[in-house]
Formats: structure tokens, sequence, C-alpha cells
């Protein structure tokens, strides 16, 4: 089996939990999403320093693994030890869509209620994203897609994921 050393990047919504999924159903691997290490308790992000240190962390103790996220800031110092990325970028609408019909997800929210009570919130978030000039935007997103130069692709259309 060859090594994996995957980075998915997009916004929430774009389908990366779900690629990461089926990738590592056909070759195992040990995930990350990035969410596990940008925050504390709620929406507190963590010290940068500190989610790039268990990001190292994780990738020093795993010779195959998948990272999944939106945070451009976090992913960019480890870039360099990405053998594959890849760019969900199906498009606002797709990934709105994607959260209204998302499962309850008992790793971020105490329960299925509290998740939909945030729904409204995440979807503006969403919303924003070929606008926004943060580490989670398209802009930053489509900056750090062009300076890799290994093996990358970018994804467009949900049926896509369904080759890999």
């Amino acid at each position: 089996m060859r090594a994996v050393k995957m980075i998915l990047i997009g916004n929430a919504g774009s389908g990366k939990s779900t690629l990461a999924r089926r990738l590592i159903a056909k070759q195992p691997a040990a995930r990350l999403s990035l969410d596990e290490v940008a925050f504390l308790v709620g929406s507190e992000r963590r010290r940068l320093e500190d989610s790039i240190a268990d990001l190292m962390r994780f990738i020093s103790v795993n010779q195959r693994w998948i990272i999944e996220g939106c945070y451009s800031d976090i992913i960019e110092p480890i870039l360099a030890e990405c053998e594959e990325l890849i760019f969900l970028n199906p498009g606002v609408d797709v990934c709105i869509a994607h959260c209204r019909a998302r499962p309850w997800e008992p790793e971020k929210f105490g329960s299925k209620e509290e998740q939909d009570e945030n729904l409204d919130n995440l979807i503006e978030w969403v919303s924003a994203y070929e606008t926004r000039s943060d580490e989670y935007g398209l802009h930053r997103h489509r900056a750090l897609y062009e300076s890799f130069h290994g093996n990358k692709r970018e994804l467009n259309y949900p049926g896509e994921y369904e080759r890999d």
C-alpha cells in the first residue's frame, strides 16, 4: 500500500468529511478534522501555534493520513508534508444544501437540536465564502491551492468525488 498524506480543503458543506470517509474506506489512513485542533470550548479559536503543534504531532505519529478542514492558517505550515491536495469547490448553493441535509455531528454538538439551532449561523457563514478575506474564504483557499506544487485537484461537482 502506498503512503497517503492528503489534505482536503473547502467551504463548510463542500463534502470534505464525506470524501475523507470514502477515501479511508478504500485505503485506511488516520483522519483528522481540523475542527478538532482549531477550537477550545465552543467557537473560541485556540492559539494558532497550539493548533499547528497538535497537527504536527498527528503527522509525526501517523504514516498515512487525511486532514480535512477550512483553516488555511493551520494548513499552510504543513502543506509541504502533503502528497496530495484536493480543493472541494462545488459552489455556495451546493454547500448550503449539504449543510441543511447534514446529519447530527455528535463530535461538534451535544444534540441534534443544538446543531439545528446553529444552522442559520452556519448558512450565513457559508454564504459569505466567496467574499470573505479571512483564512476560511475562497480567496485564501484558492491561494493555498495555487501555491501547492505537488499532486492536486480541484473538484467542482459532487459527482467527481465518486471517482476517487
